[in-house]
C-alpha cells in the first residue's frame, strides 16, 4: 500500500450528503475524518429546523446511513412522513453522527481555511497525483489527506439582493434591517416581524415557505404587511403544478400561496429589480430600477432575501478545478442541472464522471457540487457521495452504475401547515397544464393556466383580489 493511500479521506461538512459520504466510507474500509464548521451535526439543517421538507423520508435517508443505523436498533420514522428541518438533524443525523462507527471521526466547530497539496502550488505538475492533500484548518491545524469530499453546501453564502448579481447599493449599510432565507417569524423571529411591514423579495421556495408564515402571522398581529416582489412579470413558475405536482406538499404550498395573493392578503410586485437600499427614520427605502432607467421605491421595515445561494470556492483556490463558467459546477455536470432546461426531478443520475476535476481526488457534492442551480436534491447527493466512494474504493464498476428514483416535480421545502393531500379551505388545486421543463425554481411545469391579477410598484391592490374562500 502507498503512503498516499494509508491517509484519511477528509469529508467536509457533517449536514446530511457529509455523513452520508461517511457511511459510504466506512462500508468501504476506507479511513476518514469529517471536518464540520457547527458544533453539531447538520448545523445549518437545524438554522432551518422550522421548515417541514417536501419530500417523504424515504427520499431524505441515505442507504448506506439506514444499514449501519438499523444495525444499531434505530427505530426509523414513517418513510411516508414529512419531516422538518429539525426532525431531520434531531431524528436522523443526530444518531447517525453518534454512532460509534462515525462519531470517533467527527470533528466540530473546526473550520477549513484552504486546501493543496503538500509542498505544491496550482503550477506544478510533477507528481502531483501522488502527493497528499494538505487541508489548513482555521485554528491553525494542518491534515493530510489521500483524497477530499467538499461537501460544506452553500448555506453560508447566499445571494445578494441587487439585480445582475451585484449588491445593491447601500446593501451593506441596511444588515440591520436584512434577513436571509427562512427566518422562523412564527416562532423565535416573530417579534422583528409581528405589525410591521415586510418585503420578501424571490420566487422560490424558500420565499412561499416565508410568505405564508407571514400571512398566517397577519391574521393574529394587526397591521402587520406582507409584500412579495419577484424579477419577472409572472408568479406562475412560484405556484407550480397544483394537483398535478408529484410531491402533494409541494403542489399545496403553491395553491395555498396564489390564495392569498388573489385574496390580497399578500401584495405582488412584478418586475422587481433592487437598485438600492437607503434606511429612511428606522425604516428602509428600496429603489427598483427599470429597464426604461425609470426608478419606483416602497418603504418598508424588514426584507427577507430569499434570492438563493452560490458556492464559494475560495478555500480550493490552489487546486486545479474545471468549473463551467455559468452554473460553477463541473463542466460535465452543468449541462444536466441547467434550470433553463431541468426541474429537480428532471435531473439525470450523475456521479464520479461527472464530478470530477482536473485535480485527482477532490470532489465538490451536495449542494455545493450544483453550483448556482436551484434544482439539488438530497437523494441526488447522497447517489453523488456513493458513487464517489465507489471509486475511491477502486470499484468502477459500481461507481459508474447511477440510478436515481425521484418524483418527477422534484423535492423541495413546505410549510408545516401543509396537509400531504393537497387541500386547504380552498379546496383542491386548479386542473394544471401537462408537465414541462426549464423552470428555474425547481418545478416541472404544471403550471396554472387561470389568469392572475397582478399588481405592479406602489400600485394598490385592485377588487378582483380583495376576497377568497379563505378570508
Amino acid at each position: 500500500m502507498s503512503t498516499l493511500n494509508e491517509l484519511p479521506v477528509v469529508v467536509i461538512g457533517a449536514g446530511p450528503v457529509g455523513l452520508a459520504a461517511a457511511a459510504h466510507l466506512h462500508e468501504r474500509g476506507i479511513a476518514f475524518t469529517v471536518i464540520e464548521a457547527g458544533d453539531t451535526p447538520g448545523a445549518a439543517v437545524r438554522q432551518w429546523g422550522h421548515v417541514r421538507v417536501f419530500s417523504p423520508w424515504r427520499y431524505n435517508i441515505d442507504p448506506a446511513a439506514r444499514r449501519l443505523l438499523d444495525d444499531a436498533g434505530w427505530v426509523g420514522p414513517d418513510l411516508e412522513g414529512l419531516p422538518t428541518g429539525a426532525e431531520l438533524a434531531g431524528t436522523y443525523l443526530q444518531p447517525l453522527a453518534q454512532l460509534p462507527q462515525l462519531k470517533p471521526h467527527l470533528r466540530y466547530g473546526t473550520r477549513v481555511e484552504a486546501i493543496s497539496r503538500l509542498g505544491l502550488d496550482r503550477l506544478r505538475t510533477a507528481g502531483r497525483e501522488s502527493t497528499p492533500f494538505l487541508i489548513r484548518l482555521a485554528d491553525g491545524d494542518e491534515l493530510l489527506a489521500r483524497a477530499v469530499i467538499d461537501a460544506s453546501g452553500t448555506w453560508g453564502t447566499p445571494n445578494v439582493l441587487g439585480a445582475s448579481g451585484l449588491p445593491a447599493r447601500g446593501e451593506s449599510t441596511v444588515a440591520a434591517f436584512l434577513e436571509h432565507a427562512l427566518p422562523d417569524v412564527l416562532g423565535a423571529a416573530r417579534e422583528r416581524f409581528a405589525g410591521r411591514h415586510t418585503l420578501v423579495v424571490g420566487a422560490g421556495h424558500s420565499a412561499a415557505n416565508t410568505l405564508l408564515s407571514l400571512a398566517e402571522l397577519a391574521e393574529a398581529a394587526p397591521d402587520t404587511e406582507v409584500t412579495w416582489a419577484i424579477r419577472t412579470t409572472s408568479p406562475l413558475r412560484a405556484y407550480g403544478g397544483g394537483d398535478a405536482d408529484a410531491l402533494p406538499a409541494r403542489g399545496a404550498l403553491g395553491s395555498r400561496l396564489r390564495a392569498h395573493v388573489d385574496a390580497g392578503r399578500i401584495r405582488l410586485l412584478t418586475g422587481f429589480s433592487v437598485h438600492a437600499l437607503t434606511p429612511t427614520d428606522g425604516r428602509v427605502t428600496v429603489v427598483v430600477r427599470h429597464a426604461d432607467g425609470g426608478d419606483e421605491s416602497v418603504t418598508v421595515d424588514r426584507i427577507v432575501a430569499a434570492t438563493g445561494f452560490r458556492p464559494d470556492h475560495s478555500i480550493a483556490a490552489e487546486l486545479r478545478l474545471d468549473l463551467d463558467p455559468i452554473m460553477g459546477a463541473t463542466r460535465a455536470l452543468a449541462p444536466l442541472i441547467d434550470p433553463n432546461e431541468h426541474s429537480c426531478g428532471t435531473v439525470p443520475p450523475h456521479g464520479v464522471n461527472e464530478l470530477a476535476h482536473p485535480e485527482a481526488g477532490y470532489y465538490a457534492v451536495g449542494m455545493k457540487a450544483y453550483g448556482r442551480a436551484p434544482t439539488f436534491l438530497m437523494a441526488t447527493g447522497y447517489e453523488q457521495v456513493r458513487s464517489v466512494v465507489a471509486a475511491l474504493a477502486g470499484d468502477w464498476a459500481a461507481a459508474r452504475d447511477v440510478q436515481l428514483d425521484l418524483p418527477e416535480t422534484g423535492v423541495c421545502n413546505s410549510n408545516p401547515a401543509d396537509t400531504a393531500t393537497g387541500e386547504g379551505c380552498c379546496g383542491p388545486a386548479p386542473i394544471a397544464e401537462p408537465a414541462a421543463r426549464g423552470l428555474a425554481t425547481g418545478i416541472s411545469g404544471g403550471l396554472l393556466s387561470t389568469p392572475l391579477n397582478l399588481v405592479t410598484l406602489d400600485a394598490a391592490p385592485t377588487s378582483a383580489q380583495a376576497g377568497g374562500c379563505c378570508s
